[in-house]
């Protein structure tokens, strides 16, 4: 019992049936009695994955006030109650609610993953009990267990195979391999990679053919599931290059604004200013340099991003993984299902010595067989027909028509002999009235071949096709059949050269075979030898045609596509050779073995000269990932798999496919494709950078009227006019909140630019303010400063009205930030450039109308309404007073040409 404490440590897979039995103290004839099971569940526990628990929604909530900016903010609230300016206070503290609401909805989807690798393990099981036969709940089953699998069930727990019967299962969402894996109850080598542990069998997994017996020796956390979930609770939450910077650049402005502040208070006390005049003056500063409406603008550029993208087929989990698609750098690809079909195809038959092509991919019947390049009729040549009639006839599987997809029912190499025979134009219904069948010799794992025994009505005849192996099948031939199917002499080596040759190209190989009988029944004995040799079948699981493209494209966009996969390095390989998948001229495909044996010097070269890596397990994903992350690079991960979950989770952004992928990799993804297609992955990145574009232009747009509020207090104070301040922080917190979100969130619906996918990806180091964009928000905020201060001292003193000075300082300050608004869109481009002829896209971005609309309404009632004049201390405005401001908005006409030239909007940000 003690060998079960740690399943992974004895390799099981290695072990003897006979010593297996011997460490889990089973009889096999008796199974567990009721107490030992009880004993052992008291010591191991039920076999289920626990869901790790979630925080507390207060708890959540309460953490989204844990921001460096808003620390300011709320102790400005504080002191503003202290003043007993409790409107003021009350306001204050209400962004501070708004902005934690925002934040904390959008992180109010709870991790699911490991709930739902539980419900991927969970099913019935069959096992053995005190003597008899019983059916049980799989949370119930205990190490020790005798299992009984057949055809269709669901693995309970990791499993040590002691019997088998043409035993095959489906483990391709545990190890990635395309095809159902033989078993077989001999032990393998203790260092066999997970996939080649041919005497196990796993929970998640699921049984294709025969019958088998199994000892249970892992359950829960302990089985290779429970190990994914535990390499996934590891992982942490999603941290986006946009929210590094953000928190960055949050911690950097909190020390600028804390330091300028106190600078502030200091200086104006130093002036003689009343310290309640400082307090106002300190508050407006700091407030003024906080943008409170940039996270709101932030998170509805985001979500916007995500409506963009579901429309193009991929549907973001999580918020902030909008943005990551534009900084990604590598996407690491599975192959299964990802870049391939994960439907095998026949694509090579050789037949009476001659090579023949067929196109079409996957189980739809829709494609040629040709000849140097030319269709042919099949029916005009003999062996080829019967090459194509044996694959269809021996064959236990079939193909059917679900909801406009065709699948199969049974083995998929099955599937792609029925589809190749289909586009000849053979259909098993038609055949089958012709060639009925009598007696089958089901396959055997053993002995490597399936024959069946059919009644040729039209021939007269009785004929065996057999199936399998080619060296099977070549060692029962005693002719081939040429062009003609005319019996010739067999030489196999000629055959041999072809496999190998087939093989190389990544295709699995079977050999098909005929003889006729006398007889209505065949014995194993029968098959022995007498057949002649029709021909060879080589099929893959391709990848997919749009797949291609979409590959091409992210390489023109800089972005490094790298595919890490759980099947064979040949099939890898050749399929990363169809996709074009090369670094500098090569295709360097790696093996899990061979990452497992390198240091992480060695790991660090591979990672960045390989572009296959093939036979990998869950945990080598992972790594994988990780070294690329430790590189600098922004990371996105695609999967369909339980053993993709971890990556998933840890890659930067993990994406999982809707249609094929298990639960669990869709709840560890942060980006799920609708349709399967990693074309659309294409259309994501270009969201994305899309999304950051815009995101960008939102940062130039709403951070100089900070500049300019900032500026306009800071030198009030330092030519002793706190008294005189020319913006109060209430009209801050309205033109921060209101009117910049107002203005703002239009940029956020502005369309893609022309060169989006040319661009290089944008660097992770890169800054949140680069050197231009600084250069630009510095230019703006002068000219608001200019606008703001010049307005306010003017009406001041010609009319001794503060308030009315007040209110046209901010009103002409709104007017230059409607021009600077269009400056920065498309339309504003499209005007500027009205002499090119390029007015046509100007009704193309509604939305920046309907801001400027929202704006200008805002602003009305902000100084015309009397409610507005006594909470904000703004006054109306006559007509004139309206047209003064919107003429010394103007000139920001000609400061915004100037900004565009040192930053551009629509390419520096790229």
């Amino acid at each position: 019992m003690n060998n079960l404490e740690n399943p992974q440590d004895n390799q099981w897979h290695s072990v003897a049936v006979a010593e297996t039995l011997e460490r889990v103290q089973l009889n096999r004839q008796q199974g567990l009695s009721q107490a030992e099971v009880q004993e052992r569940k008291n010591k191991f526990g039920s076999n289920t994955i626990e869901a790790k628990g979630g925080k507390n929604p207060v708890l959540k909530f309460l953490e989204q006030f844990n921001q460096p900016l808003l620390y300011i903010l709320i102790l400005a609230g504080i002191v503003k109650a202290f003043l007993n300016e409790w409107t003021n206070a009350w306001v204050i503290w209400g962004v501070v609610f708004i902005n934690a609401v925002v934040g904390f909805v959008q992180e109010m989807k709870a991790e699911n993953a490991i709930a739902a690798l539980s419900s991927s393990v969970q099913t019935d099981a069959t096992v053995r009990r005190d003597g008899n036969k019983t059916t049980v709940y799989s949370a119930e089953l205990v190490p020790g267990d005798l299992v009984f699998l057949t055809s269709g069930d669901k693995v309970p727990a990791d499993l040590r195979l002691i019997e088998v019967k043409n035993l095959q299962v489906n483990e391709s969402a545990l190890t990635g391999e395309s095809t159902a894996v033989e078993k077989n109850a001999e032990a393998v080598d203790a260092d066999a990679a997970l996939a080649d542990r041919k005497s196990m069998a796993y929970a998640g997994s699921f049984v294709t053919a025969g019958q088998a017996q199994g000892v249970v020796i892992a359950i829960g956390k302990n089985t290779e599931t429970g190990r994914i979930s535990q390499l996934m609770d590891k992982q942490a939450n999603l941290i986006t290059p946009l929210t590094r910077k953000f928190d960055k650049f949050s911690r950097q402005l909190l020390y600028v604004i804390l330091g300028v502040a106190t600078f502030t208070f200091v200086v104006g006390l130093g002036y003689g200013e009343a310290w309640t005049s400082m307090f106002e003056a300190t508050i407006a500063l700091a407030v003024s340099a906080i943008p409170e409406g940039l996270p709101a603008v932030v998170t509805i550029a985001l979500a916007i991003g995500v409506s963009r993208m579901a429309n193009r087929h991929a549907i973001i989990r999580k918020l902030p993984a909008v943005e990551t698609l534009g900084s990604a750098t590598v996407i690491c690809s599975d192959k299964t299902g990802t870049l391939t079909e994960n439907q095998m195809t026949v694509q090579s038959i050789y037949a009476g010595n001659q090579h023949y092509r067929v196109s079409g991919s996957g189980y739809t019947p829709e494609g040629q067989i040709s000849q140097d390049e030319n269709t042919i009729e099949v029916e005009k040549i003999p062996v080829l027909k019967d090459c194509l009639i044996a694959g269809l006839l021996c064959n236990d599987s079939h193909v059917d028509k679900q909801e406009d997809t065709w699948k199969v029912v049974g083995d998929p190499t099955e599937g792609a002999l029925i589809t190749a025979a289909r586009k000849a134009g053979f259909w098993a219904n038609d055949l089958e009235e012709k060639q009925p069948r009598l007696d089958t010799i089901p396959f055997e794992s053993e002995h490597q071949y399936m024959a069946t025994l059919h009644e040729d009505k039209q021939q007269g005849e009785k004929v065996v096709y057999l199936k399998g192996s080619v060296e099977a099948v070549l060692s029962r031939c005693e002719a081939v059949l040429d062009v003609d199917a005319r019996p010739q002499a067999l030489n196999a080596a000629p055959i041999h050269e072809i496999v190998e040759t087939m093989a190389a190209e990544g295709l699995r190989v079977l050999a098909l075979a005929r003889k006729t009988v006398e007889q209505n029944v065949i014995e194993p004995e029968d098959i022995n030898s007498g057949f002649q040799f029709l021909g060879l079948q080589g099929m893959i699981d391709p990848p997919r045609p749009e797949a291609i493209k979409a590959v091409e494209a992210c390489k023109n966009a800089g972005i490094r596509v790298k595919m890490i996969t759980g099947d064979h390095q040949v099939t890898a390989k050749a399929i990363a050779l169809q996709m074009r998948l090369k670094r500098q001229g090569e295709t360097i495909a790696f093996t899990g073995q061979e990452l497992s044996e390198m240091n992480e010097t060695e790991l660090a070269n591979a990672v960045e000269d390989g572009v296959v890596f093939a036979r990998v397990a869950p945990e080598q994903k992972l790594r994988l990932v990780e070294a690329l992350q430790s590189k600098g690079d922004v990371v996105a991960m695609t999967g369909d798999g339980v053993n993709d979950a971890p990556a998933l989770k840890s890659a930067d952004i993990g994406i999982a496919m809707g249609k094929a992928g298990t639960e669990v990799a869709k709840e560890a993804a942060d980006m799920i494709l609708t349709d399967d297609n990693f074309a659309s992955i294409e259309a994501a990145v270009e969201e994305g950078r899309t999304v950051y574009r815009n995101l960008m232009k939102a940062i130039a747009f709403i951070l100089p009227v900070n500049g300019g509020e900032s500026m306009t207090i800071f030198i009030s104070v330092l030519l002793a006019r706190a008294e005189f301040l020319p913006i109060l922080s209430l009209q801050v917190l309205w033109l921060n909140m209101v009117n910049s979100i107002a203005m703002t969130v239009p940029l956020a619906f502005e369309p893609k630019a022309n060169n989006v996918m040319q661009q290089p990806p944008l660097s992770p180091h890169q800054p949140l303010l680069n050197r231009s964009l600084i250069k630009r928000i510095v230019l703006i905020s002068l000219f608001n400063w200019i606008v703001i201060f010049g307005v306010f001292e003017w009406i001041r003193t010609t009319t001794g009205n503060i308030d009315l000075a007040r209110t046209m300082a901010i009103q002409a300050l709104v007017a230059g930030r409607i021009f600077y608004l269009l400056s920065l869109s498309q339309i504003g481009l499209t005007l500027w450039g009205k002499l090119r002829g390029r007015l046509d896209r100007v009704a193309s971005v509604p939305m920046i109308w309907v801001g400027i609309g929202v704006t200008i309404v805002l602003q009305a009632i902000f100084s015309q309404w009397g409610v507005m004049n006594n909470l904000f201390a703004t006054y109306p405005l006559n007509l004139n007073q309206w047209l003064i401001c919107l003429v010394i908005g103007l000139p920001i006409v000609v400061v915004a040409a100037i900004a565009n030239r040192i930053d551009p909007p629509n390419v520096s940000q790229q």
